[in-house]
């Protein structure tokens, strides 16, 4: 049929069985979002500003396992949106952001919020596009669908001319997609994998080093059953919580910068690293040459870029971790779980050594009994995002994580000002499930407009504000490495916070006590609308354990022995 290539991009989104769209409008988008109000097929959630938009997106993907979609502008519209789509290159996420360009005429001549949006997105995107001509639209809009959710997952960028929107072809979109110079390789090489989990029959203190890759390729059911029928102990990334249920007997723990003493020293003394899905983060490994020196590594994932990136695999396997994940499970029969009884005791012995915990030792709420609580409370009803910060770390260490895609944060761009949005599109994907954003009161203000978003949409998001009245995360770094001196990170003068989110039309609570916050978080549930809780709690608390910056995983800082919780 022949239409604008306006139209070509809603029927698109049609066709790709797309629900839910963000977006903020502008001139040069404007053309597809006047085909946005003549439809009923998707919903389109308006946020107040465009890196929202892309970080709603994000939280809308990571939930639903679907690929995200937004709307912007040209010029200060797309580079406002610059944010989240390196945000989401970093973590992996499938993205589709479609932003209007000027007129193919005016490109090249510093027109009216121009902006070279291909050059700058190129570096933070998994592909991109500049649409020259209407008829190529369906092409290049079912290319970025299919590019954005296959292999690795990642952003893709279509930026489209306004008059490229307003030109009239011919639109066909059943032809298939070919792309020949991306294949991504889903099958691990049978060899490999052989050969692999015979390194596992022979290790005596093997380790599952579990990654978020497992996530993505909804492998969590064949990885949980891998883990139980080797009985081998595991230990997950930040962005892999959930994978294991947290009163898993085999789980460990969370490792890295700021992992558990257990998961640190087992990975530091294993004699075989099972990456699944996981790329070896600067800040999982700490100092490389000391990460897991004396251990072989078997390494899983679907990009081979990221394979011996870092750390070299002695047993590489590209593929599909799902696919992997089944064929390691046919040969699993060949594994003696009894073999590890004292592995796993060991292991046991770091936990309760230095076990994950806080002092409760001052008349302030600790931060993480405010994090505990909402897990006692709510536990697998609720969906949890976070912004950056110390709040963050907490929220991982101390959430009582019990399936995937349930904890939503950004982990390898480390984003302040995600967690609300991202929060809102969370809810978007999974209505019948509590919203809850953990949150700075640096982080909340960097998105606090979109308080209107979540009440016009009815969004009903409830942040949890773990009000330190510091940049919490860079003051413990000033307090521990910089002599105390708090350099700009006091932020002792703030908003009323309660009566701010009233003036949007939420409801706001402050809670000095354990009482009043019980009181508030049930309210706020009940209520039904996008809430704040200001949390008033210890002003100088630290995550604990800390691996330092460069440090060697076995060397933390731990917390101080005192009478604990």
């Amino acid at each position: 049929m022949q239409i604008s290539g306006a139209q070509m991009v809603i029927e698109a989104l049609i066709a790709e069985g797309v629900d839910t769209v963000f977006g903020y409008p502008g001139g040069a988008i404007m053309n597809v979002y006047d085909e946005i109000y003549k439809q009923d097929n998707f919903q389109h959630i308006l946020t107040r500003h465009e890196q929202a938009a892309v970080h709603a997106a994000e939280g809308y993907s990571k939930v639903s396992g679907k690929v995200g979609v937004a709307l912007i502008t040209s010029g200060p519209g797309f580079t406002n949106a610059v944010t989240g789509l390196a945000d989401a290159y970093m973590d992996s996420i499938p993205l589709v952001v479609i932003s209007g360009q000027v007129p193919m005429s005016l490109i090249g001549t510093d027109a009216f919020q121009e902006i070279d949006a291909v050059g700058i997105s190129r570096s933070c995107t998994k592909h991109n596009y500049l649409v020259t001509q209407a008829s190529d639209l369906p092409r290049i809009l079912k290319e970025a669908f299919y590019i954005a959710a296959s292999g690795r997952p990642g952003p893709v960028h279509v930026d489209i001319p306004k008059d490229v929107t307003a030109e009239i072809a011919e639109f066909d979109y059943s032809a298939e997609i070919d792309l020949e110079t991306y294949k991504p390789h889903t099958k691990g090489n049978p060899r490999q994998i052989k050969k692999a989990m015979e390194a596992i029959a022979k290790a005596k203190r093997p380790v599952f080093y579990l990654g978020g890759g497992i996530i993505n390729a909804n492998a969590a059911d064949e990885v949980r059953e891998l883990v139980h029928k080797t009985g081998i102990p595991a230990v997950e990334t930040f962005m892999a919580r959930g994978v294991l249920s947290h009163d898993d007997d085999l789980l460990i723990g969370m490792l890295g910068m700021h992992g558990s003493y257990a998961s640190n020293m087992a990975m530091s003394e294993t004699d075989l690293v099972i990456g699944l899905g996981a790329r070896f983060d600067d800040r999982v490994t700490g100092k490389l040459s000391e990460f897991a020196k004396n251990a072989g590594v078997i390494h899983v994932d679907i990009d081979p870029a990221s394979i011996s990136k870092l750390v070299n695999a002695d047993y590489p396997i590209v593929g599909d971790v799902k696919n992997v994940a089944k064929e390691m499970l046919e040969l699993s029969s060949q594994i003696n779980s009894a073999k590890y009884k004292s592995w796993r005791e060991t292991v046991a012995n770091f936990a309760e050594l230095h076990p994950l915990t806080y002092h409760e030792d001052t008349d302030r709420i600790k931060p993480q009994w405010v994090v505990e609580r909402v897990g006692q409370l709510l536990g697998a009803g609720a969906n949890i995002s976070t912004d950056v910060g110390q709040h963050q770390m907490w929220t991982a260490q101390f959430y009582p994580f019990s399936r995937p895609r349930q904890f939503i944060s950004s982990g390898g761009l480390g984003t302040m000002g995600f967690g609300f949005p991202a929060a809102m599109g969370v809810k978007a994907a999974a209505p019948d499930k509590v919203s809850i954003n953990f949150t700075g009161d640096g982080s909340i203000l960097m998105n606090c407009q979109e308080l209107m978003t979540a009440v016009e949409k009815k969004l009903p998001v409830i942040n949890i504000i773990l009000n330190n009245n510091y940049l919490g995360m860079v003051r413990q770094w000033q307090t521990l490495f910089y002599d105390k001196r708090h350099s700009e990170t006091d932020l002792s003068v703030q908003p009323d916070f309660v009566k701010l989110a009233e003036a949007f039309g939420g409801i706001g609570y402050r809670v000095t006590t354990k009482e009043e916050f019980d009181a508030a978080l049930k309210d706020a549930v009940e209520k039904n609308i996008v809430a704040f809780i200001d949390v008033v709690v210890e002003r100088l608390e630290n995550v604990m354990p800390m691996v330092p910056a460069g440090g060697s995983l076995f060397n933390m800082m731990l917390l101080e022995k005192k009478e604990t919780k």
